[in-house]
């Protein structure tokens, strides 16, 4: 699948010692997140705080997202508690799909 290409690209940039940035991991769980693959895309939101790299509005939907398609409404709420504690905006995209999870959940 293409989020499994994704990932192993991504492994190769640290292979690379090439940085991955909030930009980089953005796109890996968003990939992720297409191809709903929740477990993942929640362990890379949570390695982008231990390796101090910034997770903003796109980290935080995109993540919300995994967990709406893979019926995680109690990961989803976590993540919009993390978002108000770190002062990160939450906007529609994240309302709906929190809203989403908890419908399908």
């Amino acid at each position: 699948e293409q989020w499994v290409q994704a990932l192993q690209l991504f492994c190769e940039m640290a292979n690379s010692r090439v940085e991955r940035d909030t930009v980089t991991y953005n796109a890996m769980v968003s990939a992720c997140e297409k191809g709903e693959q929740w477990e993942q895309a929640l362990q890379l939101c949570r390695e982008m705080a231990t390796s101090f790299v910034e997770r903003d509005t796109t980290t935080y939907n995109a993540t919300v997202s995994a967990c709406e398609k893979g019926e995680q409404w109690a990961h989803a709420l976590q993540l919009l508690r993390e978002m108000a504690h770190g002062r990160v905006e939450r906007n529609t995209i994240t309302y709906s799909a929190a809203i989403s999870a908890c419908e399908k959940g």
